[in-house]
């Protein structure tokens, strides 16, 4: 195993920001580590990299504790959010200062330099201003001088974050592309879920300091952990249901549920693609109280009398209009219930 965390916990001012935080990164694997503002998770970057010391619990690096093994000499490399690029030198600058720091000579640093250019998309730039770059050139810059020195694991703080939503989308591809190329190792933390579905082999979800859920993103989306990793993921129709063999009672009424769903009182989860619109008079009679465009669908929210409301994904000729009222039918094969 590359790297291991075991019971990893970061205190401050008595607080667990980190709280006991086991975790395993195999070597060629892409990790997104995912959670709200205050979850730990840049945290667990910081600790990873020596840059905050553990109070207590253990970092490994190809099975050897780094307690008390600076951040220079981890092997590590670590991009941030804003890039920090160093504005006085030029990208060919940039990109070699790990080499030069590591006393690689000249020759290799240029080679290396042009090398990984070519790689992020930036053939010839060696000698471009920092301040003359695009904010999508600036992230590429910082990832190839993150490469250069040939980190056995990559780590990335928000590497997205400040780039327009085009550009993120079509970098992230990029990016995915390029560490299954070179066999990169990644650990990477954001509060994106599509970027981190879109990059990782395998998301973890934090809360409060702990990891609330770990697996592929497949397996993450179709069935979240619990009420908050759905939540967290964007779902909305998240109640509490008495589950029988077939069905559960719901604020919503009686609505199906798997064949082989664990029974008793539980958090049942309905997918907007669960929630069926039919002809008013039918089913679980609902006003559409707005409607939200996705670009690929439309979010019709849908107000049942006095229970939560509902969200349903429609196709974008098919969706009502606000003030309609419309019947709402459940698919079974769309709910699931939660732990």
């Amino acid at each position: 195993m590359l790297l291991s965390l075991e019971g990893a916990t970061v205190r401050f001012g008595g607080r667990a920001v980190l709280d006991a935080v086991d975790l395993e990164v195999a070597e060629h694997e892409v990790v997104c580590v995912l959670g709200p503002s205050g979850s730990g998770k840049s945290t667990l970057l910081r600790a990873v990299a020596g840059l905050q010391p553990l109070d207590s619990g253990r970092v490994s690096l190809e099975g050897r504790d780094q307690a008390g093994v600076p951040a220079h000499r981890r092997g590590v490399g670590l991009m941030f959010q804003d890039h920090q690029l160093f504005p006085q030198r030029d990208v060919g600058g940039n990109v070699a200062f790990g080499l030069r720091m590591h006393g690689a000579p000249k020759r290799q640093q240029a080679e290396r330099v042009q090398e990984l250019l070519d790689l992020v998309g930036l053939p010839g730039a060696a000698r471009r201003a920092v301040a003359a770059l695009s904010g999508g050139e600036q992230q590429r810059v910082a990832l190839a001088r993150a490469l250069a020195p040939s980190p056995r694991l990559l780590m990335l703080d928000e590497p997205l974050g400040q780039l327009d939503r085009s550009l993120r989308e079509r970098l992230v591809v990029e990016l995915k592309e390029l560490f299954g190329r070179l066999g990169t190792t990644v650990l990477a933390v954001t509060h994106d879920q599509g970027e981190a579905f879109a990059l990782a082999d395998r998301v973890v979800v934090m809360r409060d300091g702990r990891i609330a859920q770990s697996g592929t993103p497949l397996e993450v989306w179709q069935r979240p952990a619990d009420a908050f990793v759905a939540r967290f993921l964007g779902f909305e129709n998240v109640v509490e249901a008495t589950v029988g063999a077939e069905a559960a009672d719901t604020p919503w009424g009686k609505v199906p549920v798997p064949e082989g769903a664990p029974q008793g009182t539980r958090t049942l989860l309905v997918r907007p693609a669960g929630v069926r619109l039919v002809p008013d008079g039918t089913g679980l009679r609902c006003t559409v109280a707005a409607r939200t465009f996705r670009g690929t669908h439309v979010a019709v929210h849908l107000q049942p009398g006095d229970a939560p409301r509902l969200e349903a994904a429609c196709a974008l000729r098919a969706a009502p209009e606000v003030g309609d009222e419309v019947g709402v039918e459940f698919d079974a094969t769309e709910i699931v219930v939660l732990d």
